[in-house]
């Protein structure tokens, strides 16, 4: 199967996860901007999933543009990475409806940790597609950031039992770390 057929299948999933998600909003109860202050967890909530999500799809993007082959290995752990994504409106929508409980942030981190176990292994069956001297291998490198996320998501999760506020920064924090497209892909797809 073509990388383009992949590529569109997983955006395709994408844009439903953030539908989904945007269709858990709800709508406040009054026209006063005060109206949406007992909102603003859910709010945060969906801001940082939406991030995330966005992340995923942008990292997704640059993996498979400098990616030659896809193997069924590939298309199954493109799935299983899907997966873990389909479940962030869930685990979003938990968390925000109860944003001190300890709980439902912990599922959250579970759900980014195995969401990042899932991009990483996407990445390995790319690399293995590809062979040895393939450009993706190449261009991931030490991979700093993938290896700092899951110990942030661990922290996380860790702290939920604490303070699940304060894990909730632990998984913004992890976000920020992504929020600029990974250089080491974008430097191998001018080149």
């Amino acid at each position: 199967m073509g990388k383009g057929r992949l590529e569109a299948f997983s955006d395709g999933v994408i844009a439903i996860i953030i539908t989904i998600m945007v269709l858990e909003l709800k709508v406040p109860q009054g026209p006063a901007l005060a109206a949406l202050v007992p909102l603003t967890p859910v709010l945060l909530s969906y801001v940082l999933s939406f991030g995330y999500v966005g992340i995923y799809w942008n990292n997704h993007h640059h993996m498979l543009s400098i990616s030659h082959k896809v193997s069924g290995a590939a298309m199954w752990a493109n799935l299983h990475l899907l997966f873990w994504l389909s479940l962030f409106p869930f685990a979003t929508a938990w968390m925000g409806e109860n944003h001190a409980a300890a709980a439902p942030t912990a599922v959250y981190g579970v759900v980014l940790l195995m969401a990042a176990v899932a991009y990483w292994i996407l990445q390995q069956a790319l690399v293995v597609a590809d062979g040895y001297g393939s450009a993706l291998r190449r261009a991931i490198g030490s991979d700093w950031k993938g290896k700092l996320s899951p110990v942030l998501y661990l922290a996380g999760i860790a702290l939920t039992f604490w303070q699940p506020w304060a894990a909730q920064m632990v998984y913004a924090l992890a976000a920020l770390l992504w929020l600029i497209p990974d250089q080491r892909i974008e430097g191998a797809v001018e080149r």
